[in-house]
């Protein structure tokens, strides 16, 4: 399985070159990193010369168009095309973001990338295996001791405490963009699933936050973030994974 990492020093030029029959001034050119497991081969780029014309403004229409139109063994992931299910998380242009709502109207070129530093199963799909298993390690649901009760009540200032927070839609831009996961991904639990565990910490309906922070009180669970500040500059919901972190940092100091 490769590994898709920036600087793309190792990938090998051996894509081919394809171009729309109708041309015109409004030309696109795509380049899009290839990854086959099953012929063996080194990762390659393909290299599209396409008509804007023929597809719509979002850079997941320009892939939908190829694989439909010139190149089916094309290969992501896509879903809800409204930004919401976080399937189409990949590099373009050199900057994590989803495809379905990513403008490509201005651009001349694009460059599409599989999420950097993590195993490629095909094309530009990525293995979240591990990012999942992490972000199930913190137990995303509400935790409590009260008896069972038909709702839980939760004032609507302790509500918006979690604004900016239920809203990450686990793409995976943030954490993918982050160098202290790269270098240790297998310890680190990166922004986005440190992020979540924040937002179950302070919610007012959930009675276990101590266990919760006695979970992350580890020096590479939580402290290998460096505020480095990719997570919040590449998130494409503008949420702050940062800040988050350094809440949690704050209430382990008062712990």
């Amino acid at each position: 399985m490769a590994k898709f990492t920036l600087p793309i020093n190792s990938i090998v030029k051996k894509g081919k070159t394809f171009s729309d029959i109708n041309k015109s001034e409004n030309m696109l050119t795509v380049e899009i990193y290839r990854y086959n497991p099953d012929n063996k081969s080194n990762p390659y780029t393909d290299t599209y010369l396409l008509n804007k014309d023929n597809f719509g403004p979002m850079a997941l229409d320009v892939l939908i168009y190829i694989k439909s139109k010139i190149d089916s063994s094309l290969t992501f992931r896509r879903s809800c095309r409204e930004g919401i299910c976080g399937s189409c998380s990949m590099n373009i242009n050199g900057t994590n973001n989803l495809a379905c709502i990513t403008d490509i109207s201005n651009e001349k070129k694009l460059k599409f990338y599989p999420l950097p530093h993590m195993p490629v199963i095909k094309d530009l799909v990525p293995d979240l295996n591990n990012f999942y298993a992490q972000y199930k390690s913190i137990k995303p649901w509400l935790i409590t001791d009260k008896k069972p009760e038909r709702e839980h009540i939760q004032s609507q200032e302790d509500r918006s405490k979690l604004d900016g927070l239920f809203e990450c839609v686990l793409c995976a831009c943030c954490s993918t963009s982050c160098p202290s996961y790269w270098w240790n991904s297998d310890k680190y639990l990166g922004p986005a699933t440190l992020m979540h565990a924040y937002k179950w910490i302070i919610d007012s309906r959930d009675t276990a936050k101590e266990e919760r922070l006695s979970n992350l009180a580890d020096k590479f669970k939580l402290y290998r973030c460096h505020t480095i500040m990719n997570c919040t500059k590449t998130c494409p919901k503008n949420l702050n994974p940062a800040r988050a972190i350094s809440e949690i940092k704050k209430m382990l100091v008062k712990a």
